[in-house]
């Protein structure tokens, strides 16, 4: 295969390719998302710098198979979007794509308008592409960012919604554009006939894949490989079907498709998820690379203070803007909403579009608005990948949103009241419960459940127990704890494993097999003992998680080690004491003149704020 300049593009294609492989390795040892080493790798290839890879190496095939890459990449966001996730922030998330959305839209127009100069059509039609955050950016910072359940699903549930509308709106405003038509009639009724469209087509393509998966037999010595193929097929036969009849309907139908299938009980649903994942590391590799490549840094220059300005009205004026206002009233807290305000890096949907729509607007002697649109777009994206994605780690641990990820099993009254200590202290709780109308209860109360069975390991799965620090077996049955205990122990080894017994004789068969046990009658006699014999220590431990708090944290500060209780008293906020010092498994309550080691486990004790600000001092990477 030969491009227009009768050079190979399987060389090419390969390098690419191995960049996208490396850049994932890189961003899993480095924790900084894929997408900044991507687009400098691209603009590394371009003719700015290499030369590898120009405008015209691909031939006219570069805008299908952006195309086709773009069908692949959403149709594996939409199909990861589950119901029961959205219920974990229906109203934000809904705010987030409709208020929020308009804020982006209309804001950035003004900006664009008001600091470049642009027509107002065109300033919309920038504006319109920059409401995309997109899975493609806010997927590979999430996999290096593990915040609460709640903040994830409102960006992925933002991501996802905005790419399919930002691009339909966008090509909408382009028609009106090289139509000179701007009547608001026009502009709602091609918007509405492409997103009908593309609903319409995904719905019959969801309809079909999953009749054929459930129903069909697919061979079942290769029964699985079948049903990633046809997975497959489905996403590009729903692109390719609805662009057939209206231009960029395909977006809406593989997000339409995505999403039914992801919320259906298909068969091998975890074969599809990891070769959809594998794939999607190839073409968004392959895109994010070719689009960076066709940058050229003349264009972002000629934008000048300008341009800078725009970037910095879209990410640090309007962005936060929409997400305070989009995110009232809900469960977020301010912290979480700072980091949401400055995580929204624009991504693949922009660019290809913008790309594609550049080209078009040369062809029609448009040069001035192609470069303004290329150099606008691309500079948004350039900036917000390089400094949101690339710093939202360090963002999320300054703001302390990266919380400790307990699975509780049992979502009754012990399994709640556990939830709500932890959720207090910012911790991210995700209860399984498998009778329904506890379920119901719990969300009601505003937790986090995932409804089935706790003793499968396939509902544990599901529930996230690969990446929980902490399992609790909190249900009234000690059969189900003690299976729960096994299975987690077995599957998942998390770091601490504790469970309800109820009945005192069976503490000795968890203790066998290394699981901390909580036994309710000792534990409720033990309760009444401390409120005979010590009261006022049971009144204030009562309020531990409100207003005071007792924590344990590992001493890695090294300007402590060496230095005496007495010495690092005077470090820590007023009102704090240390409780205990644990080492080598012996733990002490320590005096003044006691030696601190590196990695002695340090315990705590006063008010809540303050008890926060002293782990900082003895581990300041907590």
């Amino acid at each position: 295969m030969a491009t227009a300049e009768g050079v190979s593009l399987i060389p090419i294609v390969a390098a690419i390719i191995g960049i996208g492989v490396v850049s994932q390795v890189l961003s899993d040892r480095f924790q900084i998302p894929s997408v900044v080493f991507l687009i400098v790798a691209g603009i590394a290839l371009g003719p700015e710098v290499l030369g590898v890879v120009n405008p015209d190496v691909f031939g006219g095939a570069l805008s299908d198979i952006v195309g086709l890459s773009v069908a692949i990449i959403v149709f594996e966001g939409a199909f990861h979007l589950r119901a029961e996730k959205l219920r974990e922030a229906p109203a934000a998330t809904l705010r987030l794509v409709t208020v929020g959305a308009a804020m982006a839209l209309v804001g950035t127009a003004v900006a664009v308008h008001f600091l470049l100069g642009a027509a107002w059509l065109v300033a919309f039609l920038i504006g319109a592409l920059l409401v995309a955050t997109g899975p493609t950016v806010i997927a590979p910072i999430l996999e290096v960012v593990p915040v609460r359940d709640r903040v994830e699903a409102a960006l992925e549930t933002e991501g996802i919604v905005n790419d399919v509308t930002a691009a339909i709106i966008a090509v909408v405003v382009f028609e009106a554009i090289l139509a000179q038509e701007a009547g608001a009639r026009v502009v709602v009724s091609l918007f509405a006939e492409r997103l009908g469209i593309g609903i319409l087509v995904g719905v019959v393509v969801a309809a079909i894949v999953y009749y054929l998966l459930r129903y069909v037999d697919l061979s079942p010595g290769n029964a699985p490989q079948n049903a990633r193929l046809l997975a497959l097929a489905g996403a590009l036969v729903a692109y390719g079907a609805a662009n057939a009849i209206a231009t960029e309907a395909g977006i809406a139908a593989v997000a339409t498709a995505g999403i039914i299938l992801g919320n259906l009980d298909v068969p091998y649903e975890e074969d599809i998820e990891e070769f959809k994942g594998d794939i999607t590391l190839l073409v968004l590799s392959f895109v994010f690379i070719a689009l960076a490549a066709l940058l050229q840094f003349s264009t972002l220059i000629q934008l000048g203070i300008a341009g800078v300005a725009v970037v910095v009205a879209v990410a640090v004026v309007i962005r936060p803007l929409l997400v305070f206002v989009s995110c009232l009233g809900g469960r977020f807290t301010r912290d979480e909403k700072i980091f949401m305000s400055f995580v929204g890096p624009r991504g693949i949907i922009p660019a290809s579009v913008a790309t594609l729509f550049a080209i078009e607007l040369r062809a029609q002697g448009l040069t001035g608005t192609a470069d303004l649109l290329v150099g606008t777009v691309f500079l948004v994206i350039l900036m917000t990948v390089v400094f949101e994605g690339g710093f939202a780690r360090q963002i999320a641990e300054y703001l302390d949103v990266i919380p400790m990820r307990v699975l509780v099993i049992g979502g009754g009254q012990v399994g709640r009241a556990l939830a709500e200590r932890l959720e207090d202290r910012g911790e991210n709780v995700v209860l399984i419960e498998q009778d329904i109308e506890t379920v119901e209860t719990a969300r009601n109360a505003g937790f986090t459940v995932h409804h089935g069975d706790g003793t499968d390991t396939d509902v544990l799965r599901s529930a996230g127990a690969e990446k929980v620090k902490v399992v609790v077996a909190a249900t009234g049955d000690d059969d189900v704890n003690l299976l729960v205990a096994q299975l987690s122990n077995s599957k998942f080894a998390p770091e601490t494993l504790l469970a309800r017994v109820n009945n005192p004789s069976n503490v000795e068969a968890f203790e066998e097999l290394g699981v901390r046990t909580i036994s309710t009658t000792l534990a409720t006699a033990q309760a009444l003992d401390n409120y005979i014999e010590r009261p006022a220590m049971m009144n204030w431990m009562s309020e531990i998680g409100r207003s005071g708090d007792v924590q344990e944290v590992e001493l890695t500060a090294d300007e402590l080690i060496g230095m005496t209780i007495d010495e690092i008293s005077d470090e820590m906020p007023v009102g704090v004491l240390i409780a205990l010092v644990a080492r080598d498994g012996d733990a002490r309550v320590p005096p003044d003149d006691f030696t601190v080691e590196y990695g002695d486990r340090v315990t705590v004790i006063g008010e809540r704020e303050d008890v926060r600000e002293a782990m900082a001092v003895v581990h300041p990477d907590s």
